[in-house]
């Protein structure tokens, strides 16, 4: 499983390119180092938090700025198995993350107390995905 922890410059490029005047839904699949990984001139290089604490530190932090903007965690679930795709991408963490449009996306990752805040999930991820999405009726069948 490949190292994704932070959007790569095209990656953001192309997502603020994007309409921002709608709700955007963030599909989000995170995977836990065992051991958080802090930089070591952090206060908690040396707590020996595992990456599920440290991601709790993240939502701690940049869950009332998450909030502040509108934002709500719309769904979540526990992974239990992949029946299509690569075998070897198992998720601690899937859930979707409602905003109400990308400009408060942008507002969060943007607010100098995220950006802080954010150390916790870089030290927490093993790898991750991110997946920008517009919000559509559900139905009752695919398609």
């Amino acid at each position: 499983m490949s190292a994704y922890v932070d959007p790569d410059g095209l990656q953001f490029s192309k997502f603020k390119a994007l309409p921002r005047d709608h709700p955007i839904e963030m599909l989000n699949l995170v995977r836990f180092n065992a051991l958080a990984r802090y930089p070591a001139t952090h206060a908690l290089a040396e707590a020996g938090l595992t990456g599920a604490q440290a991601y709790k530190n993240y939502g701690a932090e940049s869950g009332p700025i998450f909030a502040g903007l509108g934002g709500k965690i719309i769904w979540r679930g526990g992974f239990e198995a992949t029946l299509i795709g690569p075998s070897d991408e198992a998720w601690d963490e899937v859930f979707v993350a409602r905003y109400p449009d990308a400009h408060a996306f942008l507002a969060m990752v943007t607010n100098p107390d995220y950006q802080k805040a954010v150390v916790h999930r870089q030290a927490a991820v093993a790898t991750s995905r991110l997946i920008r999405t517009q919000p559509s009726d559900t139905g009752a069948t695919f398609g």
